[in-house]
C-alpha cells in the first residue's frame, strides 16, 4: 500500500470530566502536531496518492475551526471530553468526507484509508484509522 502523510497543527484549550483525568479537569491547554495519512493500493496515473497540496488544505481547513479555541465552548463538543483519541476521530471524520467527495485531486473510491495521528509531545500520541469504504 502507499501512503501520502501531511502535517500541520492546532493550540487549543480544553477541560475534562471524571476523576481519572486528575487535574486535567480544570482548563488546561494543549499544542498538537497533526498528521493525516492518505492510503491507496496503487498509485493513480500520475504516479502519486493524491494531491499533496489539496490535502495539506483539507487538513488546514479541518483544523481552522480548532484553531486558538476553548473546544469547550464549541456546541458541537457539548458534554464530550475531546480527548487526543475523540480529536482524532473528529478530524478523520471531516477529511474522511473530503477524500469521498474526490476533493483531493483523485475520485475517492481509489482511497482505501485515512490514518489521524495527533501528537501531544515527544513521547505520547493517539490515532484514528479506518477503511473510507
Amino acid at each position: 500500500m502507499f501512503t501520502i502523510e501531511v502535517r500541520d497543527h492546532i493550540m487549543i484549550a480544553h477541560s475534562f470530566r471524571g476523576p481519572v483525568f486528575g487535574p486535567a479537569q480544570a482548563l488546561h491547554g494543549a499544542t498538537f502536531v497533526v498528521d493525516a495519512a492518505f492510503i491507496a493500493d496503487a498509485l493513480d496515473a500520475n504516479g502519486i496518492v493524491i494531491d499533496i497540496g489539496l490535502a495539506h488544505d483539507a487538513l488546514k481547513a479541518m483544523l481552522g475551526p480548532l484553531n486558538y479555541r476553548n473546544l469547550d465552548e464549541i456546541p458541537e463538543f457539548n458534554g464530550k471530553n475531546t480527548t487526543t483519541e475523540f480529536l482524532s476521530k473528529h478530524i478523520y471524520d471531516g477529511l474522511a468526507n473530503a477524500a469521498r467527495a474526490g476533493e483531493l485531486g483523485r475520485p475517492g473510491v481509489e482511497l482505501k484509508a485515512l490514518r489521524i495521528t495527533l501528537s501531544e509531545s515527544h513521547i505520547a500520541r493517539a490515532s484514528y484509522e479506518a477503511p473510507l469504504w
